[in-house]
């Protein structure tokens, strides 16, 4: 009689485990859009930014990357800063300007250096297409590739890009690494097709073709949206069961999903 009892209590436990595990790996997950910054002193895609937003304890923090005119990664948004081309300027001129937070522009290694001290938020690491050349694109998508493999944050870092070539170099060179694509207009089939992990759209295309969602997960492939900030708008994700949301405002969403 006690090894039925105890037979069917540590069944039951396993079930507990596994639904409890089944329903965090489908809950919402909270992105920092730029690292945390829009609440914070930080300034957006600075090492403070990230630092913020593992503080928070965010699933991941977004981060752009560009290719100086002498090969050197750096991250910003925007291909101008401060009156220069980062793909024309040198990375000596680069490393001499400052944000607005004080930190100097960072480079991808000092970026995944401060990634790299914890271990719970994922580096989102999107690949800039190049405005120069879909070459130069293809060469970035490598070099990201190869320093995130040196640095041993294989396993940690998810990539983005809005070239598609660049999304399937990328799978191509880091097989096992989430890789999604960002501009919003193909199809859940197409995305499977071409072998890539999920869909990382802004929201209107969500809202134009809301069954992607979930073809896309019939499909076994991941869902992200951008860059929602709104309460409401949050909601209709998350009733969705989209797999993540990218905004601006994680403290907000991160209340909301408590």
């Amino acid at each position: 009689m006690k090894k039925c009892i105890l037979f069917l209590l540590t069944g039951f436990l396993f079930l507990s485990a596994e639904g409890y595990a089944q329903k965090e790996k489908s809950r919402t997950k909270v992105i920092a859009h730029r690292g945390a910054w829009k609440n914070t002193a930080a300034t957006e895609n600075s090492i403070a930014a990230l630092k913020a937003a593992i503080k928070m304890e965010c699933y991941g923090t977004e981060f752009d990357v560009h290719m100086s005119s002498d090969s050197v990664l750096f991250v910003h948004h925007d291909h101008i800063i401060q009156g220069r081309n980062i793909e024309k300027a040198s990375s000596a001129e680069l490393s001499t300007l400052k944000l607005s937070n004080g930190e100097n522009l960072p480079t991808l290694v000092a970026y995944l250096k401060a990634g790299k001290t914890q271990n719970k938020t994922r580096l989102i690491l999107e690949v800039k297409p190049s405005l120069v050349s879909k070459e130069r694109s293809l060469i970035l998508a490598e070099k990201c590739v190869d320093l995130v493999k040196s640095m041993g944050l294989g396993k940690m870092t998810d990539y983005i890009s809005f070239d598609f070539d660049v999304c399937k170099k990328v799978k191509a060179l880091a097989p096992k690494a989430e890789v999604t694509y960002l501009n919003g207009e193909k199809s859940p089939e197409e995305i499977s097709l071409a072998g890539l992990s999920g869909i990382d759209y802004p929201y209107p295309s969500f809202q134009k073709n809301p069954q992607w969602i979930k073809q896309s997960h019939d499909l076994k492939l991941t869902t992200n949206v951008w860059t929602v900030n709104d309460k409401s708008m949050m909601d209709w994700f998350i009733e969705k069961k989209i797999n993540y949301i990218t905004t601006n405002e994680p403290e907000l969403l991160m209340q909301l999903l408590r």
